[in-house]
Parts: C-alpha cells; structure tokens; sequence
C-alpha cells in the first residue's frame, strides 16, 4: 500500500460535497490567464482536469471556451460538480477515473490540471499516466490555494486548524507534493509561478470554509470547540460583518518530454 493510500484520498471527501462546493475558494482570474497564455490554449483545446472534486477549476476554464474534461473517482463531489452547470457556454463533461487510471485514449489532452488535488495521488503512477495522455509537448499544471499566513486573520485561522492532529502533516504534505513534478523522468522544464487569491466571508461562510477540510472534525462535538475559536477571530478581525482569507495560488508546471 502506498503511504497516498493510508490517508483515504477516495473516501475521505464523501458527505463533504456540498460544503465544499458552497465554500471552497476559486482560482484567481490571473492564474487561469497564465494557463491559457502559457500553454496557448483556444477554442478546440482540451484540458483534462484530473481530481476535479465539484468542478470549480473545471467551470472557470470551460468558461474561456477550453473543452475540459473533469476526473472525479468521489461519487459525491462528481454529482456536486454535475449540478452546478455554466449559465452559458460549453459545459465541462464529468467522469469517474482516477490519477494513475483515468479512463482516456492515449494523447487526447493539451493540458493536465490538478487543481487543489495532486498531494492525494500516488505521484509516480499518476505522472506515468499524465505523459500518457498528454499530446507531445503538452504540458501538466498542479495548482493549489494556500493559505498565506502572513496575514494576521488568516495566520489565526491556520492556528486554529493546526491544533487538529495531522493537521500539521497534512499542510507539509501538500506544500512538497510538487517535488515530484520536478523530479520526473516524464516532463521537462519545471517552473513555479504564485499569484494572489482571497476571500472575503460572512461568519457562517468561515465556518463552511474551515470545515470543508477533510481533516477536520464532522461530529458536533469535536466541532463545537473549534467554532467557537473561529468565531471569536472573526469578532476580532471583522470589518462590517466581513473578513478577508487571503491565499497564495501556486502553479507548478512542466512540459512533457
């Protein structure tokens, strides 16, 4: 078994679907510009979004006209992507596949897109299987929103988190996971690129946000402690009944060899 498999990266998001899809963050308008312009993605190109969860990457490049193709193994957060459709526009298509088996014909994408997701693969298989269904010289993006604790609300509400166990882990885990990227045989060119994000949110949007985490507590009790300390930064930091996550929005990216 693979120490990915010890975290239950299948499973561990059902019964969080709606939660997450309400309260999880997008992607900034930049990051998404950097995507299509360094990759030259138009019309006709086909991006495959791989660990798509409730589709929020998914709808925010279908919108530019990108044909995307999210791979979603939770049955859960693929119905949340399904149900939630573009007012206009071509409608990314939804799949159940994973990482390192994803169901797709060889060389069928231009780019692959794991968004907030590649730290639950098993890395080697996973990019085994990006290089092959990637087209030559296509390329692979890994995109994750972390949290930037330079920011005093923001650092309370990391605080807060890390006093769960493996909370702590969990953020290490996820901030290397891109080693992997540079590190393999199946892509060249490796780079790293940052651009801002934040969110601004009601208290009940707070509290929605912070237990999306998959890690946290879902009973009431283990939960009640925790919300009680949020709500307590959020009378602290609030400005007309509004605080502001602030996010670093990390791509790292690579070129097939």
């Amino acid at each position: 078994m693979s120490r990915v498999a010890e975290y239950n990266p299948l499973e561990r998001f059902t019964g969080l679907g709606e939660t997450y899809a309400r309260y999880r963050p997008g992607y900034p308008a930049a990051a998404i510009d950097h995507l299509l312009h360094t990759f030259g993605l138009g019309p006709g190109a086909v991006l495959v979004d791989v660990g798509c969860g409730t589709g929020i990457s998914s709808r925010l490049l279908a919108e530019r006209g990108i044909h995307v193709i999210g791979i979603e193994p939770n049955d859960d957060m693929r119905r949340q992507a399904e149900v939630s459709p573009l007012a206009t526009g071509p409608q990314p298509s939804y799949r159940a596949g994973r990482a390192e088996a994803t169901g797709l014909v060889d060389g069928c994408a231009d780019v692959v897109l794991a968004a907030q997701a590649f730290h639950w693969f098993d890395p080697e298989p996973t990019l085994r299987e990006f290089h092959r269904i990637l087209r030559p010289e296509g390329w692979v993006a890994l995109m994750w929103n972390e949290r930037d604790e330079n920011d005093p609300f923001t650092r309370a509400c990391g605080d807060i988190i890390r006093t769960v166990p493996r909370a702590a882990a969990d953020e290490d885990r996820r901030r290397q996971a891109g080693t992997a990227l540079w590190q393999s045989s199946f892509f060249r060119d490796a780079e790293k690129v940052l651009f801002r994000n934040e969110q601004t949110l009601t208290e009940e949007e707070l509290l929605g946000r912070i237990f999306s985490v998959s890690y946290l507590p879902r009973d009431e009790a283990g939960r009640a402690p925790l919300a009680a300390q949020l709500r307590q930064v959020f009378a602290r930091f609030q400005v007309e009944g509004r605080v502001i996550m602030r996010y670093e929005c990390r791509i790292e990216q690579a070129r097939r060899r």
